[in-house]
């Protein structure tokens, strides 16, 4: 059963590649061409979040829209690669429910080992899935979200021409993402690791011939090379300390490690504290936290359907998935834990803060996803592992029906995801709205949805927690909820209500298909469903009984979030209130003072618009000095030293002078007597006056 949870989504992504490879083959049977669109292209159809048609062109005036221009009919075969896609990922999420029921509550962990790997010296690796309670919850998370995602898609990307390529990098999103979660080794958590680096490069740019889609992908690829430079020398370290990948091996030495130091240059750190922080360096990159941030916001890029699987179940979910994995070393590690926090809360309340002023709907739930992140990590910061757990599972559905639901919209308003230029739609699209609405209130917080039972469990794992940040997590966290509650709520009023600022997309403006509707319903269903019913054994006295040994479970903190004062507690839902109430004030009593405030503040608004000018300041730190380096390096050290004095140099003048002695042999007779005469009246020149007259 286990087997067939992780490889069915490998076997989908390989029919679909070669549906696509000879659905590529049968258009251009002399090879694939590549037509580099203009700037005068013509747009047409829905967007990166709307109606796709794969060969997009990208303005620098359209931004905001993703327009894609069907050039070419859709490849044979697309039909079948996405109902077999899609319906293997539906029997994987089916078992995933099933295994979570056997692990979790009949405790039927299991340790698959497949194949062996690697083996050299002390190093041993096997192929091995792992199989506990940690695992089983991801496995939940990813295949139920994944599987909605093809749903959604088939209606989504109807009009997408390379759509068998389309859900063969889902699927393959998906294994590499289930290969992670159940790596009984850092070698092949790592080789899931990178599998959701590269799936995630394939899907933002799968629009390539779009620039502003590749330019994306590559940032998001060379953003994560930074973490992942971090996360594998921490690999490195823990083998160089322990002689072993293998997490239960590491667990057990881990207690011995931490007397250990690191000599590194010359700095005698501890041991445990730096491999932990580089293990967290590689987490901050893949889960887009503070400082390695940047590339989430522009992953909005691809289609619609691949924010969500990014946002709500793979890629950015594999960074607090890590660190809970590796609880009992950050458990060790107080110092480690303290840097967790405090950038999980400077994560939180700065993506808040940026959320306030975006304009664009997918933007806007991106910003929040990342905030969401910053949640998780204040808990893992804490030492409340299964309260960060329990956020990420309530996360993975309202944030699919986020942006699942903004892609009904953008469908919808026919490719617009300016929400400046929507208004009213509650009339148009009534399910959507209603939909919309429901993962509003659970991200905010509202009472008895997902989110609220998670989310202030966070809040209150952070007033209790024994770190030398708990005060600053707990005051950043509590102002991001009430920072969240207002632009989700902006959200929804400048889409749904008031006066349309588009009459004609807004006429034209109807109800997804059913493909689209049933995951948005199912999806709201769950996130109600996934808190209340789940909160015991997260968050609970049945926390124990239910994770055992997956997660590293400090005593005492959950007992002490349940003796907290009621201040504490109904803090966050009062800062949700406040959010709502002046998100009300703003966008529906008076929704002139917006603009007023961004007048009387300019500043202020430039700086949350322009992203605290994070992508400004790296431009100067980084890009044009590596821009600068590595063109000198090309000019004057290949060019002009390299090639001016070495071979190529060298080489170059010896053709000069050949070349110049060749003019000399001419074949003509008078110019070889003229020479003659030369010679011999230079000759008795140099006998008259010089040496030979002496």
């Amino acid at each position: 059963m286990i087997e067939a949870i992780v490889f069915l989504p490998l076997a989908g992504a390989i029919i679909a590649g070669l549906i696509s490879l000879a659905g590529a083959r049968a258009r251009h049977p002399g090879g694939d061409t590549v037509e580099h669109a203009g700037h005068d292209a013509h747009h047409d159809a829905h967007g990166g979040a709307g109606h796709a048609h794969a060969a997009a062109v990208h303005t620098d005036d359209d931004h905001g829209h993703d327009d894609h221009h069907a050039a070419e009919p859709a490849a044979a075969g697309s039909r079948a690669a996405e109902l077999i896609t899609t319906a293997l990922l539906f029997v994987s999420a089916a078992l995933s429910w099933v295994v979570f029921v056997n692990v979790g509550f009949l405790k039927q962990d299991a340790l698959i080992r497949l194949a062996p790997w690697i083996v050299s010296g002390d190093l041993n690796v096997l192929w091995s899935l792992r199989v506990d309670t940690l695992t089983a919850v991801m496995l939940v998370v990813v295949t139920s979200v994944s599987s909605l995602v093809h749903l959604y898609s088939m209606g989504y990307m109807d009009e997408d021409p390379h759509r068998p390529r389309f859900f063969g990098y889902l699927s393959l999103f998906t294994f590499a993402m289930l290969m992670l979660v159940t790596s009984d080794n850092l070698v092949q958590l790592f080789f899931g690791w990178e599998g959701v680096g590269l799936a995630s490069y394939l899907l933002i740019g799968f629009w390539y011939k779009k620039p502003s889609a590749n330019a994306a992908a590559i940032k998001a690829f060379v953003v994560n090379r930074v973490g992942d430079f971090g996360f594998a020398l921490g690999i490195f370290a823990i083998f160089a300390l322990v002689g072993s990948t293998d997490f239960t091996t590491i667990f057990a030495a881990a207690p011995g490690l931490t007397d250990k130091t690191i000599n590194l240059l010359g700095w005698h750190a501890d041991a445990l504290t730096l491999t932990c922080l580089f293990l967290f360096m590689g987490a901050m990159g893949k889960s887009a936290q503070f400082l390695l941030h940047t590339w989430l916001p522009d992953a909005m890029e691809g289609p619609t359907p691949v924010s969500a699987l990014i946002h709500a179940a793979t890629m950015v979910t594999a960074g607090v998935f890590m660190v809970a994995r590796l609880s009992p070393l950050f458990e060790l590690s107080p110092d480690a834990q303290a840097v967790v926090m405090f950038f999980g809360a400077t994560t939180a309340f700065f993506a808040a803060t940026v959320g306030l002023v975006q304009n664009d709907i997918k933007r806007i739930v991106a910003y929040s996803t990342c905030s969401q992140l910053g949640y998780m990590f204040v808990a893992m910061g804490a030492g409340a592992y299964s309260v960060g757990m329990f956020h990420l599972f309530t996360h993975a559905f309202f944030k699919a029906l986020l942006f699942l639901g903004s892609g009904a919209v953008i469908y919808a308003m026919h490719h617009e995801q300016d929400i400046r230029n929507m208004g009213g739609l509650k009339d148009r699209i009534p399910f959507t709205y209603g939909t919309m609405v429901i993962g509003t209130l659970a991200l905010t917080g509202f009472p008895l949805t997902a989110g609220y039972f998670s989310k202030d469990a966070i809040i209150e794992s952070a007033a209790v927690a024994h770190n030398p940040f708990a005060m600053y997590a707990f005051l950043l966290t509590v102002a991001a909820a009430g920072l969240t509650a207002f632009y989700s709520w902006r959200l929804i009023f400048k889409t749904f209500h008031g006066e349309p600022h588009d009459v004609k997309h807004y006429e034209a403006a109807h109800e997804a298909p059913l493909t689209m509707l049933v995951p948005l319903a199912i999806l709201a269903a769950g996130s109600i469903l996934a808190g209340f019913p789940f909160k015991d054994v997260f968050v609970g006295h049945g926390v124990d009984e239910f994770f055992r040994e997956s997660l590293s479970l400090k005593a005492g903190i959950l007992d002490e979030m349940h003796h907290l004062p009621a201040t504490v507690v109904y803090l966050p839902t009062l800062m949700m209130v406040a959010g709502f109430l002046v998100s009300w004030l703003f966008y529906i009593r008076r929704p002139y003072l917006p603009v007023e405030l961004a007048t009387q503040h300019p500043l202020l608004y430039k700086f949350l618009l322009n992203k605290w000018y994070f992508d400004e300041l790296y431009e100067v730190i980084f890009v044009r000095p590596a821009k600068w380096i590595g063109y000198t390096l090309w000019k004057k050290g290949d060019g002009f030293l390299i090639d001016g004095f070495g071979p190529d140099g060298v080489s170059a003048r010896v053709l000069d002078a050949t070349r110049a002695a060749v003019k000399v042999q001419s074949g003509y007779l008078y110019h070889y007597a003229f020479a003659m005469l030369i010679g011999v009246a230079g000759l008795m020149t140099w006998f008259m006056f010089g040496l030979g007259g002496q």
